[in-house]
């Protein structure tokens, strides 16, 4: 094991500006989570990751009530989802996974991010293809053996277990993500988990040069100042 894992998020700043972002784009998923897979989050367990995820992450009740109640009422926008992928800064490969009402303002948005930034916008999978769609959990701990076990006891399908610094880093195949949490949950008693993400984590990581990454910062700053961008995924190793 020992590849050292560094989970990569939107930066979530703690300026008021920043916040209010997060929580925009909290409410959004939620609301639309919502109301294709109906408001109650004991049997919309996409709802129930998505609330737990954003309780995490500080998000005041009133938005979550809001977008649920907005999303309980079957009227308001039409939002899906929108995935681009492309080359960055330095030919880091890069996934922009965005929620929209307007594709044509998305798409001029998030291409702008790229036009400016000596960046190139590819077709679909362009990207993907170097990343696996995981399910990670990172908790404290030190013997992967034990994990791995509680894992296969339950027949949870395993991509990884890491172990380093006394971290655990567990990864799933994106479906078994409940799966997963359950087997840890009923087989450790009061584990608290430091990181519970569906994300796209790169195959391999690529570093680039210094003098690209002030382009690689302004690059990634442009796409979370996007309305519609929820979450971006890289492979720079930085």
């Amino acid at each position: 094991m020992g590849r050292k894992f560094e989970v990569r998020k939107v930066a979530m700043a703690k300026t008021a500006t920043a916040k209010t972002k997060v929580y925009s784009k909290y409410g959004k998923e939620i609301y639309v989570v919502a109301k294709s897979g109906g408001t109650d989050p004991a049997a919309n367990l996409s709802l129930k990751r998505l609330i737990e995820k954003a309780k995490k992450d500080q998000v005041p009740a009133h938005v979550i009530d809001k977008a649920i109640d907005k999303a309980a009422g079957g009227g308001g926008e039409d939002f899906a989802p929108a995935r681009y992928e492309g080359f960055g800064p330095g030919g880091c490969m890069v996934i922009v996974d965005c929620l929209t009402d307007n594709v044509n303002r998305t798409i001029t948005d998030v291409r702008n991010c790229f036009t400016k930034t000596d960046s190139k916008l590819g077709a679909q999978n362009s990207s993907a293809f170097m990343f696996d769609h995981l399910a990670i959990f990172g908790f404290p701990g030190d013997d992967d053996e034990v994990i791995l076990e509680a894992l296969m006891d339950a027949d949870v399908d395993i991509h990884d277990v890491e172990v380093e610094d006394g971290q655990v880093t567990v990864l799933v195949p994106q479906a078994e993500f409940y799966k997963a949490k359950t087997a840890l949950q009923e087989s450790f008693e009061g584990i608290e988990f430091d990181v519970e993400e569906i994300t796209w984590l790169p195959q391999e990581t690529k570093d680039i040069s210094e003098e690209d990454m002030p382009m690689f910062d302004k690059f990634m700053d442009m796409l979370n100042d996007c309305d519609d961008v929820q979450n971006v995924y890289h492979n720079v190793n930085a």
